[in-house]
């Protein structure tokens, strides 16, 4: 059954999409021209996703890609996200059942105990340390660059998101200050190395610990920051700055008034908390299911609107909200995945071809995600009081951060 027929027939509204099937019998779909869609051919190599890409599209075209099942003969991957993105865009939002149906399901999705948390991580975070190593900056920032200025290098933009965090931080000496989710250290390093301030990082990957304590020992920062292998939810004491970059994703939704809540716990009456994490532009939804099953389990990127109200509740106030626009993100994808393909062969050799294909789609779904689809990201400063922060907001810049200090 060609059930994709009637289904394409529906979305491509725009562009032009050609799909040979299994059975190698071309079909057209499309509409109105625009300059930016280069027209597309794909080509299935299995008569089962002549049905699986009309009932499941979410899961079943990245499967498809990731498996060989679907290649692409006109044009490229992201010629082709693009397409389906921006017939997406266009579409009736009541277009897709499936999305409709994860949004209904998505706090079961997201249920994230402490040991599932763990899990999650695990299978994102610790995969191959030389893997990782191969795209990422030298600090191994995992998380969306800050292009101050366009031609910025990727290693320059990184270390500008981080001078832009630490200026929202208002750190003063002999403060203690906790990076939730602090990945391989780099933060809490730059944190260590520019203020004359105690800095305890924790994560709940095994890898990323390791990297983290291996650095602060070969920089002879041991003094100053450490690592811990624990969960927001099990760390205890008070502490006079919050810091969290692109863990928030993980919480889950269920989970944010146990987040907000542990935060005003932790956090001294006059500390300053700094949230930093990828949104929705156009209000609540639900996690791609390809990117929940194969990429970040039990992850999801709020709106704004969702972070807000769990604030709320907690007895936090919000004293500063920025929105890093779309295009902060796209580049920093769109570095990563040159030096993921200009390594590739070396990424087939650690893991195979097929994880070169799903880490393709992902890099690229994600990209596109950023630049068509309503995704951006945001960083929230929020306090017990604010009178805690200056009035304006000239001490965020560059020149507001403490003087860099010897190990």
């Amino acid at each position: 059954m060609l059930l994709f027929v009637p289904f394409l027939n529906r979305l491509v509204r725009y562009g032009r999409l050609t799909v040979i099937d299994a059975l190698g019998r071309s079909h057209v779909f499309g509409g109105t021209p625009l300059p930016d869609l280069p027209p597309v051919i794909l080509r299935l190599h299995d008569r089962r996703l002549h049905w699986r890409i009309a009932l499941q599209p979410s899961i079943a075209v990245g499967e498809a890609y990731t498996d060989g099942t679907l290649t692409i003969e006109g044009g490229t991957l992201d010629d082709f996200l693009a397409l389906i993105a921006e017939n997406m865009r266009r579409a009736d939002p009541r277009f897709s059942v499936q999305e409709r149906l994860g949004f209904l399901l998505r706090h079961l999705q997201q249920w994230n105990p402490v040991k599932a948390s763990r899990r999650n991580v695990a299978h994102h975070y610790d995969l191959s340390d030389d893997f990782y190593a191969l795209f990422l900056d030298p600090d191994r920032q995992y998380s969306c660059g800050y292009f101050a200025d366009p031609g910025m290098t990727l290693e320059q933009a990184q270390e500008a998101k981080k001078r832009h965090i630490i200026g929202k931080l208002l750190l003063k000496s002999g403060q203690r200050v906790l990076d939730i989710g602090c990945g391989w250290g780099g933060l809490a390093l730059s944190i260590a190395r520019q203020a004359d301030v105690k800095v305890t990082g924790i994560t709940l990957s095994e890898h990323q610990l390791a990297i983290a304590r291996q650095r602060a020992e070969a920089e002879q920062l041991s003094h100053r920051v450490t690592f811990e292998l624990a969960d927001y939810r099990q760390i205890s004491g008070g502490f006079d700055r919050i810091v969290s970059v692109g863990m928030f994703e993980h919480v889950g939704i269920g989970q944010y008034g146990t987040f907000f809540r542990r935060v005003g716990e932790l956090l001294n009456d006059g500390g300053v908390a700094l949230l930093h994490a990828i949104g929705r532009s156009h209000g609540a939804g639900a996690t791609n299911a390809w990117i929940r099953k194969y990429i970040f389990p039990g992850g999801y990127c709020p709106a704004l609107s969702e972070v807000t109200r769990a604030i709320e509740g907690s007895g936090l106030v919000a004293t500063d909200i920025e929105i890093l626009r779309p295009s902060h993100y796209a580049d920093t994808l769109r570095g990563w995945r040159q030096r993921f393909n200009q390594h590739r062969a070396r990424v087939a050799e650690i893991y195979d071809e097929r994880f070169c294909r799903m880490w393709e789609f992902y890099l690229a779904g994600s990209e596109t995600a950023f630049r068509r689809q309503g995704m951006m990201t945001w960083q929230m400063q929020f306090a017990h009081r604010g009178d805690v922060v200056p009035a304006t907001r000239d001490y965020m810049s560059a020149e507001g951060c403490p003087p860099r200090l010897s190990p």
